[in-house]
């Protein structure tokens, strides 16, 4: 039912500037109770930093920022929902305008700023969820913008936010919030890792062990992908989401003049840049740790060459405005018919399949 009235209301939504839609959407699905989804086949079916997924199709963070519609979003078919980017202090983000839809590019640029109702309201929210949907979620943390110390930042939000989070997600990608993508650096990054995860298993005893994950940019050059792998897996992290959103503009963007605006940009257009760097950390990982795949997901067949590229999730959100809410549905349901084509037991036996040919460029035109 959430997902018929979403469909219907899409193409009304589109009139609207992007931001308000957004804003009305997200009320819309925390007012609706969130009614039963149908099982999943289980042949979707992942495991992955020690928890199950009914399927690999998820929510990026940056659709639900402040945790409002978690269960309404889990009931329109997704298996895991990502909610934030959280900070620990309110911070109202960048001035408006700063969200903008390349109808003709099915891409999206935005500048947000990591808004943030703040991680004790966030916190206050979860605890009073009812009945859980199936499904998981992540909570995604980043830094105030005026913080003295940032890497201070993450371990507040982590402090205040484990409890209700099946797994956190530490971005440090943003293209928004000056200089925090210097966080990527190697020394920067070993400090916050090892801040983090201290701070993660200081509650292990109050809420269990909760696997951290880090979020890294698709702008990144292949040496710097090198040092982050390397520290992440000398401080064991849990996972790697790969990618944020991209600084840079593809050639070909037809809308041309809404490319100019700054920001992120992400949708379709990312899918190529973010689908590389996905497969160029799988095989640096070497099973270290599991993948997310997010960047340009908006078919079954994306979804699928990501899994096969390394990914062992997969993430969207910029196709919802595109395709509308029935598209975790449509994915899943092309995933399964893909691997009845390919004679696939599980969705799991096709990660990394092809990683060596996206890392390499040579693994053809996805449509």
């Amino acid at each position: 039912m959430v997902a018929w009235i979403g469909a219907a209301a899409t193409p009304l939504l589109r009139q609207l500037d992007a931001e308000t839609a957004h804003r009305l959407t997200i009320r819309a699905l925390a007012l609706y109770p969130a009614t039963g989804a149908a099982p999943d086949d289980p042949r979707l079916a992942v495991t992955a930093f020690g928890l199950h997924f009914p399927n690999p199709v998820g929510l990026a963070a940056g659709f639900d920022k402040n945790a409002e519609a978690v269960d309404a979003i889990l009931a329109l078919g997704f298996g895991f929902a990502e909610v934030g980017t959280i900070t620990p202090l309110p911070q109202p983000g960048n001035a408006r305008p700063r969200l903008f839809r390349l109808t003709a590019d099915e891409a999206v640029i935005n500048r947000f700023g990591f808004n943030s109702e703040g991680a004790a309201a966030v916190r206050a929210r979860l605890a009073k969820r009812g009945v859980r949907r199936a499904g998981v979620l992540g909570v995604n943390v980043g830094a105030n913008k005026d913080s003295a110390d940032r890497t201070a930042d993450y371990v507040r939000a982590i402090a205040q936010l484990a409890a209700p989070a099946d797994y956190l997600t530490v971005n440090i990608s943003s293209p928004n919030t000056p200089g925090l993508r210097d966080l990527q650096h190697a020394a920067a990054l070993d400090d916050l890792l090892a801040r983090i995860l201290d701070a993660r298993d200081e509650l292990i005893s109050a809420c269990g062990r909760k696997p951290v994950l880090l979020k890294i940019a698709p702008d990144l050059t292949l040496d710097e992908l090198d040092a982050i792998i390397v520290c992440a897996r000398r401080r064991a992290i849990d996972g790697l989401i790969v990618s944020n959103t991209t600084l840079s503009r593809p050639s070909g963007l037809r809308e041309a003049a809404l490319a100019r605006e700054q920001g992120g940009l992400s949708g379709r257009p990312l899918f190529d840049l973010s689908t590389r760097m996905l497969a160029a950390a799988f095989l640096r990982a070497e099973g270290a740790f599991p993948l997310v795949g997010a960047g340009g997901v908006d078919s079954a067949e994306r979804a699928f060459a990501k899994i096969e590229a390394g990914a062992s999730l997969v993430q969207l959100y910029s196709a919802l405005v595109f395709k509308g809410p029935g598209l975790a549905d449509a994915i899943k349901r092309g995933l399964v018919a893909t691997l009845e084509r390919r004679g696939l037991p599980a969705i799991s036996e096709a990660i990394g399949r092809r990683a060596k040919d996206f890392a390499a460029g040579t693994a053809g035109p996805v449509p």
